[in-house]
């Protein structure tokens, strides 16, 4: 007989954003100093590491931006925002053809 069945769990969303920030400021380290190891000056190396980082960020930036609106969208699928003036059922919609009760006029 088998044992009681749990409820899967759910695992949280993975946090890519953070994830490639991380990796990207650890090469904004590791960068400059294989840089220096190969023979580049420390001027070169460190000018090379403060552009990696300007760079870094900036992307870090425009990616959390995108995961914000994707997160919105995914959020407006689900609970569509209807308007100002949106109703549900008989007589929401406006003009078209009328059904009995008129007569025409002569």
């Amino acid at each position: 007989m088998p044992g009681p069945r749990t409820a899967p769990q759910k695992r949280p969303a993975p946090d890519t954003a953070s994830d490639v920030t991380r990796w990207a400021g650890f090469c904004c380290g590791l960068v400059p100093v294989v840089l220096v190891w190969c023979g580049t000056s420390l001027a070169g190396a460190i000018s090379a590491a403060l552009g990696l980082a300007a760079v870094t960020t900036a992307c870090g930036a425009l990616l959390r931006q995108s995961q914000r609106g994707a997160a919105r969208l995914r959020a407006e699928e689900i609970a569509p925002h209807r308007g100002r003036r949106s109703r549900t059922g008989a007589g929401a919609h406006r003009g078209g053809r009328h059904s009995g009760g008129n007569t025409p006029v002569d």
